[in-house]
C-alpha cells in the first residue's frame, strides 16, 4: 500500500473516528481508495493495515499524522 493511500485512509478512518466495528465506514475507504487511485483493498486488509499501523509501526503513523495536520 503506497503512502498516499495510506494517508487517505487514515483521513477517512480519523475524521468518522473509527473503532474497528462499523462496516460502513470501512465500505467508504474502499470505495474513496478504488476511486482515487484505481486499486481494490478488501476491508478486511484495510482493517489489518489500520491496526498495524496503530500498533507497530508508530513512526509511520506520526509521519501520516503530520501530513494530514500540515494539509488542514
Amino acid at each position: 500500500m503506497s503512502f498516499v493511500e495510506m494517508v487517505e485512509m487514515v483521513d477517512i478512518l480519523k475524521r468518522a473516528d473509527y473503532d474497528g466495528k462499523k462496516a460502513k465506514i470501512m465500505a467508504k475507504v474502499v470505495k474513496n481508495l478504488q476511486k482515487n487511485f484505481g486499486v481494490w483493498r478488501s476491508k478486511d486488509q484495510l482493517r489489518k493495515r489500520w491496526s498495524d499501523l496503530k500498533i507497530r509501526e508508530h513512526d509511520q503513523y506520526r509521519r501520516i499524522r503530520r501530513v494530514l495536520q500540515k494539509s488542514k
